[in-house]
């Protein structure tokens, strides 16, 4: 048996998350504890667990762009083939598609930040300029 048990490494410090981990639960990779949101969408200024600094990771915009395009083909080829098949009434696709889109967009943003802050963590990730080279 490995004396590497999941369960009892939360929270202790040095014991990394692996990126899928962190970007599905939301746990800090640094020490697994489920702190890296603040809030629905928003990064936690930093981690009460183990004091790691979520701010100096510039997530940007790239997944809103990702999760939007996504989602946008998924829903959109969904709806198409919903129409042709079964010909509903127009507020059937309202009520189909408008919560779906909300919530596939909100969880997968949630998990490409989550997943792109892992990332950076990491590979060390650091603007232009601050690293020496």
């Amino acid at each position: 048996m490995s004396s590497d048990n999941p369960e009892t490494r939360e929270g202790q410090p040095g014991t990394e998350t692996s990126l899928a981990e962190a970007a599905l639960l939301g746990l800090c990779p640094r020490c697994g504890v489920k702190t890296m949101f603040g809030g629905m969408l928003a990064f936690a200024k930093t981690c009460p667990a183990c004091g790691l600094d979520y701010a100096r990771f510039n997530v940007g915009d790239g997944p809103a762009a990702l999760v939007t395009l996504a989602v946008g083909t998924i829903t959109v080829g969904l709806a198409i083939w919903v129409q042709l098949s079964f010909e509903p009434p127009w507020w059937v696709h309202v009520l189909l598609w408008v919560p779906l889109t909300f919530a596939l967009v909100i969880g997968g943003l949630r998990v490409t930040k989550a997943w792109l802050l892992a990332s950076e963590y990491r590979n060390d990730a650091r603007a232009a300029g601050t690293k020496d080279l």
